[in-house]
Parts: C-alpha cells; sequence; structure tokens
C-alpha cells in the first residue's frame, strides 16, 4: 500500500511538473518582445502559418512591382530569410504598375496570391488580381495569373483578403463606390472560387470618424481573427504618415455576415501612433500565431519618424513589425501600444 502512494506521489508530482512548464511556455510566449522592425521596407505584410511548419511572408516592396515570397519555421527566421521573385509587374496595359498588399492564402489545396495592381498608363486605375500555384511548396512550381477580381462596379480597388467561416469563403475588400465623397469603403461577398465573388457585395464600413479621414477619407486593409464565439476585423484608416491607425469590426460567429447590421464597429482606433515609443502611423495588419498555435500575433507595419516629404507613398520605410496580441477578460482583442524598436533601422547597421 506504501508503494502505491509512492508511485501516485511521483505521478501526481510529474503531472504537475509537466503542467507547470506548459504554462509556463505560454506565459512566455504572450510576454516575448519580439525583435522590431522585423523586416525593413515591407509594408502591408501577411503572414500565414501553414500545416507544413513554415511561416510564409510577403508584403508590398519600396518599387511597388513585384510580388515576393519568403519562408521560415520562426518569425524571428523570416528577417533572414531568402525572398523569392515569384511574378513581376506587366510592362504594359493593366498590372503595369503601384504593385500592392499581396496576401499568399491556401484553398482547396493550391495557393494564392492576392494583390492589387495599377496600369502601366494609368498607375490609379488599380484594381484587384489573383495568382495561382497548385505545387506542395509555393517557392517552387509556376504561379499562373487568374485575372482581375471582378466586382460591382469598374472602379478603384485594393486590399483583398480571404476568410472562411461555416463552410463558406468570404473576400473583404476596399473600393471607391461611385456615389462616395473620399477614397474607398470597405466589402464583403461569399466567394464562388479563390479569384470569383458572388454578388451581392455589401458595404460594412466606410469612412466617418475623425481619425478615418485624416489626409485621406480611407478604411482598407482588412484583416480577420475568430476567437470567443467572434469575428474580429481590422482595418486601417486615413493616409499613410503618422495618421494612419487600426480601426475594428466585430459580428458574432452565429450572424449572417453579409447583413451590414452584424458588424459593430468601433468609434476610436484600437491601435495607433506611439509619440512615446517613437512608432508612427502602425497599420494594414494580418493575424499568426506561434508555432503551436497557443498564442496569438498580430503582424503590422509602421515607420520611425513622423515627418515625411512630399507623398508618403513614395517614403519607403514602412518597417515591418510582430508584437503579441493579447485578450481582455471579455474575450475582446488587446492591441496596446506599439512596442519601441529594439532594432537597428539602417539595413547597413543589422549585418
Amino acid at each position: 500500500m506504501e508503494h502505491t502512494k509512492t508511485n501516485i506521489s511521483k505521478y501526481f508530482s510529474i503531472f504537475a511538473l509537466l503542467i507547470l512548464i506548459g504554462v509556463t511556455d505560454i506565459l512566455q510566449a504572450q510576454s516575448k518582445e519580439y525583435t522590431n522592425p522585423l523586416i525593413l521596407q515591407r509594408a502591408d505584410p501577411w503572414v500565414y502559418l501553414h500545416s507544413d511548419g513554415y511561416y510564409y511572408f510577403t508584403a508590398s516592396v519600396p518599387e511597388f512591382d513585384r510580388l515576393e515570397l519568403r519562408r521560415a519555421k520562426t518569425i524571428e527566421g523570416l528577417a533572414d530569410a531568402e525572398p523569392k521573385v515569384i511574378w513581376r509587374k506587366h510592362e504594359t496595359g493593366p498590372q503595369g504598375s503601384h504593385i500592392w498588399a499581396p496576401e499568399i492564402h491556401y484553398i482547396d489545396g493550391k495557393w494564392y496570391i492576392h494583390y492589387a495592381a495599377g496600369g502601366a498608363e494609368d498607375v490609379w486605375a488599380i484594381r484587384m488580381y489573383v495568382v495561382e500555384n497548385d505545387s506542395e511548396n509555393p517557392m517552387e512550381g509556376e504561379w499562373v495569373e487568374k485575372g482581375q477580381v471582378k466586382t460591382k462596379w469598374e472602379t478603384f480597388s485594393l486590399d483583398a483578403t480571404s476568410f472562411e467561416h461555416e463552410g463558406t469563403r468570404y473576400l473583404v475588400w476596399a473600393q471607391h463606390p461611385p456615389e462616395m465623397e473620399g477614397n474607398t469603403a470597405l466589402y464583403i461577398a461569399e466567394m464562388e472560387n479563390a479569384w470569383t465573388i458572388k454578388q451581392p457585395q455589401v458595404e460594412i464600413t466606410r469612412p466617418e470618424f475623425d481619425w478615418e479621414i485624416q489626409l485621406y477619407r480611407v478604411n482598407e486593409g482588412a484583416a480577420v481573427i475568430k476567437r470567443n464565439g467572434k469575428i474580429f476585423m481590422t482595418y486601417s484608416a486615413s493616409g499613410t504618415d503618422h495618421n494612419y491607425a487600426v480601426g475594428l469590426l466585430t459580428a458574432d460567429q452565429d450572424a449572417d455576415l453579409l447583413d451590414p447590421d452584424s458588424w459593430k464597429k468601433s468609434e476610436e482606433p484600437v491601435f495607433k501612433t506611439s509619440e512615446e515609443n517613437g512608432i508612427y502611423g502602425p497599420g494594414h495588419n494580418s493575424f499568426t500565431t506561434t508555432p503551436d498555435g497557443e498564442t496569438d500575433l498580430f503582424i503590422y507595419h509602421a515607420r520611425s519618424y513622423k515627418e515625411i516629404d512630399g507623398d508618403p507613398l513614395n517614403d519607403p520605410n514602412r518597417h515591418t513589425r510582430v508584437q503579441v496580441l493579447k485578450w481582455n477578460e471579455d474575450g475582446t482583442p488587446d492591441f496596446g501600444v506599439p512596442r519601441p524598436d529594439n532594432a537597428p533601422t539602417d539595413p547597413e547597421k543589422r549585418d
């Protein structure tokens, strides 16, 4: 009997130790301070953790002329991973300029990148496009153009993101409606396939609050994370200088996502410039997790200075950054504030 008690005590101690180790690992991940900036001069960052254990990263490059892709087994490893050019802009016609905001998705066994592009002759004729790769490894194989994502209007449109919910795949994007004063509102529609939407397309937010209309009247750059019985959709607003900030739309997981009334909008930005920490114009984010899936990560771009000469779009120093996304007791996301830089922003000093 005494021997049995000893064994039980031993196994209980081992079990308690394993639980303690697991909890400690989670707490360490949640309090981890990542090296920022993570990747220099990469705006509109998109990170996707695939079932093969790799993080895939794509973003807007300063030249706005190509699609790049890199991968690594860790978030930190993306910083030094070799980028591969998988597509270049056309010399003439559509898709000839302003190659913006690519996102990589794995849908029905194939890889897709959604991106925006302007025309070679009309750089502001910006529309949404898709390329496809059926290789198991998207760093290999051939990327094939699937064409333009057609919407209700032939107007300025960009920043497409895709997510699945309850067996239905949706596309969310920014577009200029013909009657609107300003730049873009956000729309949602069901998808027929990775490059085709179904109608109707439904507007779920347009710029209305003061923080959304600085320099430009913009809602753009949506990203979705599903947690705690809710669908949380971040978006970015205003011009791409220090006024750029992140807002939040929230819907119940059982709601009709094509009903505009299902989406509740934050009146204030949930993530914005931190003068104290010297981080300006954070936005156009994506979400991922640590490799074990236990900790959510918030990937975004921002600058390390406030004043910009000329059009902010011509300033290349929107750097990719990452920090832990925490959660409030009521189940809502706590974005916190942009953390200060803890790595050089000069490429020559990072080698």
